[in-house]
This record gives C-alpha cells, structure tokens and sequence, in this order.
C-alpha cells in the first residue's frame, strides 16, 4: 500500500509508534508499504516547534531531515498542480491549508492519508486510514 503520513503520523512514527492506531502501526510498519510525506509537514513541524506545541533534538530542520532520510520516506513537493487541486477539492472540506496540501498530494499520487485528524478520515474523497 502506499501511504502519506501526515504531520502527526510523521512526528508519531519517528519518535512514538505506540501513539498510532494499531491498524496505522501495522500499515506503516508493513515491508510492502511505500512511505510518503508531503514537503508541507515540513512547515508544520516548524511551526509547532516554533510555538512550543512539540520539541524535537535537534532543531527541527535536521530531525525532519533525518527523519526522512533513516527511513527513506521521499518527500512530495507542494507544487502548483497540489495547490490548485488543494483549492478545487469536491465538496465542503475544511480550510486548513496544509490539510488541504496534504489531501491534494494523496488524491493526485494516489496514496492512503494516514492521519487520526477526524476531518481528513470523514472526507469522502481521499482515501485514509487510521
């Protein structure tokens, strides 16, 4: 299966993989799973470090690089095709956007959203698990 870890399934996998559902730890956890993250979770867990909402060691550029590179997760750029399908999504979908980036990079690569954000697994038009 191929996967795109949100922001916290990224921050949960790398430091905590008790926080994930079990059905997210067997999906990620799985050798035939590819692993995605969008370059957006990138600015997300700036923002959190930057606000005090979480810590990482050491600063938050070189543990997400790290991050990527220990576990070989490419990163998918937020590039025009993403953002515009970001703001052309069917239905009502909230405004969040990095939520909105997040869902348009799974719905163009065609990857399951792994994510516990309620407002993403209830959104008829991507696929997610958690």
């Amino acid at each position: 299966m191929n996967l795109l870890l949100d922001t916290c399934a990224i921050i949960w996998t790398a430091s905590d993989a008790a926080q994930l559902s079990a059905a997210a730890r067997e999906a990620v956890m799985n050798p035939d799973s590819r692993l995605f993250v969008s370059a957006v979770s990138c600015a997300e867990v700036a923002c959190l470090c930057e606000r005090g909402r979480i810590r990482v060691e050491p600063h938050w550029r070189t543990w997400f690089d790290r991050v990527l590179d220990s576990n070989g997760w490419p990163a998918l750029p937020a590039d025009l095709a993403v953002v515009q399908e970001a703001y052309a999504l069917p239905e009502a979908f909230h405004r969040d956007p990095c939520d909105r980036i997040i869902v348009a990079t799974a719905r163009i690569h065609d990857l399951h959203v792994v994510t516990a954000d309620r407002r993403i697994l209830d959104y008829p038009h991507v696929r997610s698990l958690w």
